[in-house]
């Protein structure tokens, strides 16, 4: 796993509209502001209700419930709205769409760049799959964009570079991506809690229980992430003959630890693929 450069883009005169500030529209918003990726001033965030934008709005970011005037406003779109709200958006901003100046990042689950190009014709077009973790630069984020579009695919990839890490993969694995990655967020965070209720079985408090339990996760994701090491290789690391940790896994296992996280990430990616009814 080839390390990241973490620094941001430094194009402050950058105008992105980020059309639909829910949970992930929002985390955007924060980290890009956060990477220097854009000003304040020169983003903008649409969401039905703005009321509820009103965080971001005291860190200078536009916000406003117009999507036709944050399109026509704004060079990059970045489309975040649910997979049921999308066509409903494209048929509404088409009439601002221009080919030659916008371009378009959608990180909708399970909508494909056919589907986009339908609605928004021959633009500059990508699909992103980021997650929550966007919002404090740490997030996965998979990328694809047609063989004719590379150029469009460098700016997404620098934009999403600066926050987090980024794979480039074909469009048929955006779908997989989403319950790897976007899911995965959840997954990993319920072991996170799994951890710290047993530690506080084992008489830790709650609070205590709880940063033991999240540090010693990212220890162990930075382990592999630092090292391009394979898990078994640092849980050898661990493990000795007849001892605490290899009794502790067994029992992981004989309860079905790995094959409930498997068969979640099988489910979740099934669902995936039925967000919107021609997902590719």
């Amino acid at each position: 796993m080839a390390a990241k450069q973490r620094t941001g883009s430094g194009s402050g005169e950058r105008r992105i509209a980020i059309l639909g500030g829910g949970n992930l529209g929002q985390a955007l918003a924060r980290g890009w502001i956060a990477a220097n990726v854009v000003q304040p001033g020169n983003l903008r965030v649409v969401r039905r209700r703005p009321e509820r934008l009103a965080e971001l709005a005291e860190l200078g970011i536009r916000t406003s419930a117009d999507n036709l005037e944050a399109t026509r406003s704004s060079d990059l779109l970045v489309i975040a709205v649910q997979p049921q709200q999308i066509e409903s958006l494209l048929e509404e901003i088409r009439p601002a769409i221009e080919p030659a100046r916008h371009h378009v990042v959608s990180v909708v689950s399970g909508v494909s760049l056919n589907v986009l190009r339908h609605w928004l014709g021959d633009i500059a077009l990508v699909r992103a799959m980021p997650n929550t973790a966007v919002a404090i630069r740490e997030s996965m984020t998979c990328l694809s964009a047609t063989a004719a579009r590379a150029e469009t695919l460098g700016e997404a990839r620098a934009l999403f570079d600066a926050l987090g890490r980024t794979l480039v993969i074909r469009e048929e694995m955006m779908i997989p991506a989403t319950a790897l990655c976007a899911c995965g967020v959840a997954f990993f965070l319920r072991s996170v809690r799994a951890a710290s209720q047993g530690g506080i079985e084992i008489g830790f408090h709650p609070d205590e229980a709880m940063l033991l339990a999240a540090q010693t996760a990212r220890g162990a994701a930075s382990l592999l992430l630092r090292e391009d090491s394979h898990p078994e290789a640092e849980i050898d690391r661990v493990t000795t003959p007849r001892g605490c940790t290899i009794a502790g896994l067994n029992e992981m296992e004989h309860q079905g630890f790995s094959s409930a996280l498997i068969k979640g990430i099988l489910l979740s990616a099934d669902k995936a693929a039925g967000l919107y009814g021609a997902s590719s």
